[in-house]
């Protein structure tokens, strides 16, 4: 059974930080590119990283460029997103999901599997 299941998600002040876990079991991790999508209330969800884990590449959406780093610990079959210097736009559902077709598609979210999601919320 494939799953991925994210933690780590949490109520912070703007400036604060979190990290995300992602744990992924059930295909071949480093097969996969896993990567981060978050859906604010009343919005679309959007990419917010993505990592291959076979050779670590990654890819950010200009929101989050130089605040937030995606990494993968292979051994463990998990990805980590570090969020930091978080701002109330940051709030939403945070969701982990994996392609088996790389960043580029993965980003554009041509996925595989998802998780369940984790709440963030930033606070003034």
């Amino acid at each position: 059974e494939v799953q991925l299941v994210e933690s780590g998600g949490g109520l912070v002040q703007a400036g604060g930080s979190l990290r995300l876990s992602c744990a992924a079991s059930g295909f071949t991790f480093d097969d996969y590119a896993i990567g981060w999508f978050r859906q604010a209330p009343g919005k679309e969800r959007q990419g917010v990283s993505c990592i291959n884990t076979s050779d670590g590449s990654t890819i950010y959406a200009d929101s989050v460029k130089g605040r937030f780093t995606i990494s993968s610990d292979n051994a463990k079959n998990t990805v980590y997103l570090q969020m930091n210097s978080l701002k109330p736009e940051d709030t939403a559902v945070y969701y982990c999901a994996a392609s088996h077709r790389g960043v580029a598609a993965l980003i554009q979210h041509d996925t595989d599997y998802w998780g369940q999601g984790t709440q963030v919320t930033v606070s003034l």
